[in-house]
Parts: C-alpha cells; structure tokens; sequence
C-alpha cells in the first residue's frame, strides 16, 4: 500500500441541495480509503484500533491479546491487516510489541467523516 497522501478533489455542484461536504474523494484517494475501510470493516480489527487509539499514546500487545477469545496469532493478523492499511504503527521492544494510532491517517478518517455545522438537517 502507498504511502501517499489522500487528496480530495472539488466538485461541481449544480443540483437543489447544498454539499456536506467541500470536496468529494478522486479515484486514488478511494481506493487507500476503501483499504482503510476494509481493515475496519472486521469487528476484532475495529475492537483492536479503538482500544489502539483510546489506550492514549501507546498500548503493548500483551495487554490486547488477552482481551479476545482468539489465539496470539489470531490477534497479530489482525493487527498486520491494520498497519498494511496505515492505521497503526509499531515497534518490538525486547520480547514485546507496543502499538500507536498514525495520527495522520486518524484525521483523514475523521475528515471524512465529519459533518460541517453548515449541513442542511433532514
């Protein structure tokens, strides 16, 4: 997966309503983004990345592991599926990993997926 940056690309808008948003995502940006949506898209990838983001700066693997019924390598496949997809870092410390949130990928997501103030209710 590339490490490059998600774009948004403006688009016209002629039709009754006003945008959500201010730009819609071009082709690349959909493909990284649909690859960061799958690795989400896995109930024990989407545990693992909010108890990743929510530990505060970092979270070693042996406090993850045993939170789930699954085996260790169960629990590090899941957890290359969220690095491939740029979601988590990481780096081993003797006989421990210790996992953190890429901040720059969180805000793309929250990006995204937030709604301007200025968008029309239904």
């Amino acid at each position: 997966m590339s490490k490059q940056e998600i774009t948004l690309t403006p688009v016209a808008t002629g039709g009754c309503c006003a945008p959500i948003s201010d730009a819609a995502l071009g082709e690349a940006g959909a493909v990284e983004g649909a690859a960061v949506f799958k690795a989400l898209a896995d109930p024990i990838r989407l545990r693992l990345f909010s108890m990743i983001t929510s530990a505060g700066d970092e979270i070693c693997v042996c406090d993850l592991t045993p939170q789930f019924e699954v085996s260790g390598p169960t629990i590090s496949h899941h957890l290359k599926v969220l690095r491939a997809a740029g979601l988590v870092d990481c780096e081993r410390r003797g006989t421990w990993v210790y996992y953190w949130p890429v901040p720059e990928k969180l805000r793309w997501v929250a990006g995204l997926l937030a709604v301007p103030e200025s968008a029309p209710s239904r």
